[in-house]
């Protein structure tokens, strides 16, 4: 399925693998529409980008800010490509010195990760059951889990049973969806060089990465995206995980 001539939507698309999939959707001529929280700088990077890119600001666990996001995009041109990108993933132990700790910091993880995800996920597959097929395809839908799903560390409960929720829902989704020619596939990276790394010191930083073992370093968010274009281009990905880690397994903590 080509990319040109349609439009896309990126959840999380104004910062780390979400931009770097708004970037590479955008240069290989979609459409896209970069849905991110109202104070990110989204509407900087439409601005930036020009022709052919649109910011929607809204929260992803909000089912009318993300059906808000898919009908800009179906505005622009048929909407065949989608992107779940949008995540946080704050450390949470189940309990510390003070006691148990609250459900609420869990349940942000659970709504974002995975509310989010299968907000994008429906509104996005129902707009795309509407268009003509295109080499016998209507769309495909790219969630983000994460290793942590498999080897998640301390303090990762709430964030890897997230994440397992998506890789979860990869599947079964693909399944139901395959009657109207939408694909349905799922990314997991490893270690990424993201804002989130970069607050880390670098020393840090650098011990993290010796963990991988090839390459020996953070992945680029460029080699996210280069992904993600192969599985629009390549019509039988459908209903996987990839990871995309350096071949990391990662320790308890």
């Amino acid at each position: 399925m080509r990319i040109s001539n349609c439009s896309a939507v990126v959840t999380g698309g104004a910062s780390g693998l979400g931009r770097a999939a708004v970037d590479k959707l955008h240069g290989a001529g979609a459409r896209v529409v970069i849905m991110d929280l109202p104070g990110s700088p989204g509407q900087e990077l439409a601005q930036q980008l020009g022709d052919n890119a649109e910011f929607v600001a809204g929260d992803v666990t909000v089912p009318a800010d993300v059906e808000r996001a898919v009908e800009t995009a179906v505005a622009l041109a048929p909407l065949r490509v989608a992107v779940a990108a949008a995540g946080i993933g704050p450390p949470v132990r189940l309990f510390g010195r003070d006691g148990v700790i609250g459900w609420d910091k869990a349940k942000l993880i659970i709504d974002v990760n995975v509310i989010g995800t299968y907000n994008l996920l429906s509104h996005a597959s129902h707009a795309m059951s509407y268009n003509e097929p295109e080499d016998q395809e209507r769309g495909v839908v790219i969630c983000t889990a994460s290793i942590a799903a498999y080897e998640g560390q301390v303090g990762q409960v709430a964030y890897a049973a997230s994440k397992g929720a998506v890789v979860s829902l990869t599947l079964p989704a693909a399944r139901e969806l395959a009657g109207h020619a939408i694909r349905v596939m799922t990314v997991a990276p490893g270690l990424f060089d993201t804002p989130l790394m970069a607050s880390m010191p670098e020393k840090a930083k650098l011990s993290v990465a010796a963990q991988v073992p090839h390459p020996a370093r953070l992945g680029a968010p460029a080699e996210y995206a280069a992904l993600l274009e192969h599985i629009v281009l390549n019509p039988m990905l459908n209903g996987e995980v990839i990871r995309l880690d350096g071949a990391i397994r990662m320790a308890p903590k």
